[in-house]
Order: C-alpha cells, then sequence, then structure tokens
C-alpha cells in the first residue's frame, strides 16, 4: 500500500505510452488504459514489467462514466491507491464545420473533455487517502488557435483546459495539483487520423523556431516537471510545448 501508482489513459502508444514507461523507471507502479489496441496495451505491460513494476491493464472508454468508476473500482482493489494521473486519451472528428453532427460532437467533447471531470472526481478519492496527488492533461494548440477541420477537436480541447483551472482550484485543498501541456505537431500515431497531415508535418519542419518539429520525449519531459516536486506551486496553468511555432502570426 506504499508503493505509488500512476494512471495514464490511452497509454498503450504515443505520448500516453512514453509516459508510462517513464513513470516506471521513476519506479510507479503503473495503469495502462486503452480503449481499442490490447494487443499494444499488453506489450506496454510487458516492458513496464520488465521494469520490475507492477502493472494493471484496464480496457475502457473514458467517454463512458460508467466505464470511467468501473476502471478506477479495479484500480483501488489491485492497488489501494491512486498518486498520479495522467489524463492523456483523446478522440475526435475533424470535419469542416458545415459538416459535423451532434454524433461527432458528442462524441469527441465525452473522451477529451467530460473523461477528465469524471475521471478527475475519481483520481481525487483515491488521491486523498494518500494526502494528495498531482493530475497532469494533454491538450494541442488547437484549443487556442485556428487549425483546418479541427473545430470540434479544438473546443473539446479548450474545455479540457478550462476545466484544468477549475480543478486546481477546488482539488488544492486536498493537496492535489492540476495542471495541462499543450503540444505543436506531434507525428504520432493520432496524427495519421489528419486528413492534412503531411501538411502540418511539413509547417512544422520548416516553420518551428527552435529548427525542429516537437517529438514524444520532449512533451513527456514537460508531464514529468508537472508530476514532480519541482512544479508544486504551478497550478491550472497550460504549459505550451511547441518549439515557438504558436509565436507567430
Amino acid at each position: 500500500m506504499t508503493q505509488k501508482v500512476a494512471l495514464i489513459t490511452g497509454s498503450s502508444r504515443g505520448i500516453g505510452k512514453a509516459t508510462a514507461l517513464r513513470l516506471a523507471q521513476e519506479g510507479y507502479d503503473i495503469v495502462i488504459n486503452y480503449a481499442r489496441s490490447k494487443s499494444s496495451a499488453l506489450k506496454v505491460a510487458e516492458e513496464i514489467e520488465a521494469l520490475g513494476r507492477k502493472v494493471l491493464v484496464v480496457k475502457a472508454n473514458v467517454g463512458d462514466v460508467s466505464k470511467i468508476k468501473a476502471m478506477f473500482q479495479q484500480i483501488e482493489e489491485e492497488f489501494g491507491r491512486l498518486d498520479i494521473f495522467v489524463n492523456n486519451a483523446a478522440s475526435g472528428v475533424q470535419r469542416p464545420i458545415m459538416e459535423l453532427e451532434e454524433n461527432h460532437w458528442d462524441w469527441t467533447l465525452n473522451i477529451n473533455s467530460k473523461a477528465l471531470l469524471f475521471c478527475a472526481q475519481e483520481a481525487a478519492k483515491l488521491m486523498e487517502k494518500n494526502g494528495g496527488g498531482k493530475i497532469v492533461s494533454i491538450s494541442s494548440l488547437g484549443s487556442i488557435r485556428y487549425l483546418e477541420n479541427y473545430t470540434v477537436v479544438g473546443v473539446s480541447k479548450a474545455a479540457l483546459e478550462a476545466l484544468t483551472r477549475y480543478l486546481a482550484v477546488e482539488l488544492a485543498p486536498k493537496n492535489i495539483v492540476v495542471n495541462a501541456v499543450s503540444g505543436g505537431a506531434v507525428d504520432t500515431e493520432a496524427l495519421t487520423h489528419f486528413p492534412n497531415r503531411e501538411e502540418l508535418l511539413q509547417e512544422a519542419k520548416e516553420k518551428t523556431p527552435a529548427g525542429r518539429m516537437v517529438e514524444i520525449e520532449d512533451m513527456v519531459n514537460c508531464v514529468m516537471f508537472l508530476l514532480s516536486e519541482n512544479s508544486s506551486m504551478i497550478r491550472g496553468q497550460t504549459i505550451i510545448v511547441d518549439g515557438g511555432i504558436s509565436l507567430l502570426v
């Protein structure tokens, strides 16, 4: 019951996977969450176990509150605690505004925004038992600037960032620190779903002031900083990791 535990949603690939492995290397037992890719999740679990850490693999669509509650029940039964929650799972429909339908809106907002609220509620209940914890969400530049075909995803990420601020205030008395990390274009599997993927990657490579596009490790480094004691007085903030590209007009 004294071994610290971290939950990373959507951790069968990409930024979620890399964060889970880094936390395992730091000595945390890990909860891997996935929605569809069981084989990928199990491979990540094997890597974590090879590091000598315990791992729990949970299938759950975090856009469904009943699935969220069931996932946290499993975590409590397996570990009896939670110290870190990385809200990484994301999905979304990418179409022009005039082609968006109600189910596109509901699906995207449920997974990208609603999930944070109800996962945070459950996480806070477990964290409070151990004297506190850390919550970090993954956002994107589409929350604050126009990206083609990104309307509903951008709105969902803007909601995530606003919710981060509210959670930071209301969970502070429980010694729970809440922040977010917003990334520029990162060449992950998720980017393959972008209709204009090649254009985005080319722009990031050519225009990023830092001289290169953002990589997964850049995002993970920022997440790990926000999960450390070095950032305990940073609350409710969204830190942008984009090599400076959002500073350009």
